[in-house]
């Protein structure tokens, strides 16, 4: 072999390992990219099961209480209202605020009820908050998994060499699932109104 073969398959040889380097990195990027997006659409679907389950049980809840609370019709329609709005907005920015603003009611709800000592005094009723309750208590933790993981995405996004493969990957900025500080009260409100 000549000395220029040799040279040759030299260079060769380093390029082709400098592209075996490369391409094995950005797939490993590719790959926990794509990690991140299914860590968000996972954290959103357990979100979304226990926001379905939530309004299955204010179906039941508004029941209940309509024979009892026959004088607070405006707060049981704007519940129901919400309840209907939250599940009609389908996914993203639109359902989280409608979600929101459902909770916020269901605060103001249980205060309301708290003026009703007969339907306190039901055992449905008892059964039906404290089971509404729970799943706001479940449906808080999730959202700050969810928060976690949609921080984890939206920091990718900007990260460098991260958002050259972003768009491939199928990652796109996703909003937090946050609660106002009024939610927070009420719901607050709600929950000790349950114990």
């Amino acid at each position: 072999m000549t000395t220029m073969t040799i040279i040759f398959l030299s260079i060769a040889t380093f390029f082709c390992l400098l592209l075996f380097a490369v391409g094995r990195g950005a797939i490993m990027l590719y790959n926990s990219l794509v990690q991140v997006r299914i860590d968000v659409d996972s954290a959103w679907s357990n979100i979304d099961v226990l926001l379905k389950q939530r309004h299955d049980e204010l179906g039941k809840l508004l029941d209940t209480v309509k024979v009892y609370m026959g004088y607070e019709q405006e707060v049981l329609t704007q519940v129901t209202q919400l309840r209907s709005q939250a599940s009609d907005a389908g996914d993203g920015a639109a359902r989280m605020q409608a979600e929101s603003q459902l909770t916020a009611a269901l605060g103001r709800f249980f205060a309301v009820a708290e003026n009703y000592p007969q339907l306190r005094a039901s055992e449905s009723f008892g059964q039906l908050q404290g089971a509404v309750t729970q799943l706001e208590t479940e449906i808080a933790h999730r959202r700050e998994f969810y928060n976690a993981s949609v921080n984890v995405n939206n920091a990718r996004l900007a990260q460098f060499p991260d958002m050259l493969l972003a768009g491939i990957a199928g990652l796109h900025r996703r909003d937090m699932f946050a609660a106002s500080e009024d939610e927070k009260k009420d719901v607050d409100a709600g929950a000790a109104l349950a114990r």
